[in-house]
């Protein structure tokens, strides 16, 4: 697969632009956070993925080449052991409102959230 044509980490915004020569996508930091393609977060091995949970306000400190074939995201939670292919990248633009869609249910199911100061305890009534 052919490096992007431009890598943007904007970090206002909490995200990373990553262009391709036939499209362009947007990244946010939280998403590429809990989609992270180290052993921590994928596993090791064929059991599902680890949900990370809390990293709504996660940031990107770096962003550097891991080669000619990938990107190392260093975040402000102090993760850094993901190394995203162009591949893993285009992936995770192309199916980007699938994988969060299920990763908001995941975390519905698990009784968790994307904000880390929420309480797990909700008082009804």
């Amino acid at each position: 697969m052919k490096a992007p044509k431009k890598i943007r980490l904007n970090r206002a915004e909490k995200t990373l632009q990553v262009a391709f020569a036939d499209a362009e996508y947007q990244l946010p930091a939280e998403y590429l956070r809990v989609f992270s393609p180290s052993a921590e977060v994928r596993g090791h091995g064929a059991s599902e993925p680890v949900l990370v949970s809390g990293k709504l306000h996660v940031g990107i400190d770096k962003v550097e080449a891991a080669g000619r074939y990938a990107l190392k995201i260093t975040f402000d939670d102090g993760h850094d052991s993901g190394i995203y292919t162009w591949s893993y990248l285009r992936e995770l633009g192309e199916n980007r409102a699938d994988n969060w869609e299920a990763y908001l249910q995941r975390l519905r199911s698990a009784g968790k959230g994307r904000d880390p100061d929420e309480s797990a305890v909700k008082i009804i009534g």
